[in-house]
């Protein structure tokens, strides 16, 4: 009942989740639905000491993105204390512990909110709040 305004397409960097992510790019377009972009979860670790990670690879999703001609929104990196805090009530925590999360999301969605903008699907960009 509500209007689509687009999908947003999320991936993992490693190939067998990049070959879904393509095969539901082609059902959007198939469904006439445009796609906004392309997300990477996942994109990589941080560890305790602050360290990053590829550990299943980094970048493949923005490779696709390229490949399938539409914008990538971002890289959503992963760490310990995201399941921690999540498995005790606590995600807003998340962004305290880690600010590259919160750095990442927000780019993300202002990403996205320039995706819809160049649209003109969305009068106001979306507001991505986080306390």
């Amino acid at each position: 009942m509500l209007p689509l305004t687009g999908a947003v397409i999320v991936a993992t960097p490693q190939q067998v989740a990049l070959d879904d992510a393509i095969r539901a790019a082609h059902m959007f377009t198939q469904l006439h639905t445009p796609i906004l972009g392309v997300v990477e979860n996942m994109s990589y670790f941080i560890a305790a000491d602050g360290s990053e990670h590829d550990i299943f690879g980094r970048g493949g999703t923005e490779k696709m993105a390229q490949q399938l001609g539409v914008p990538f929104l971002g890289s959503i990196p992963m760490f310990t204390e995201l399941r921690i805090n999540s498995d005790h009530g606590k995600p807003d925590w998340n962004f305290t512990v880690n600010p590259k999360l919160k750095d990442a999301l927000e780019n993300m969605v202002r990403n996205l909110a320039g995706q819809v903008s160049k649209r003109n699907m969305q009068p106001a960009a979306p507001e991505l709040t986080i306390q």
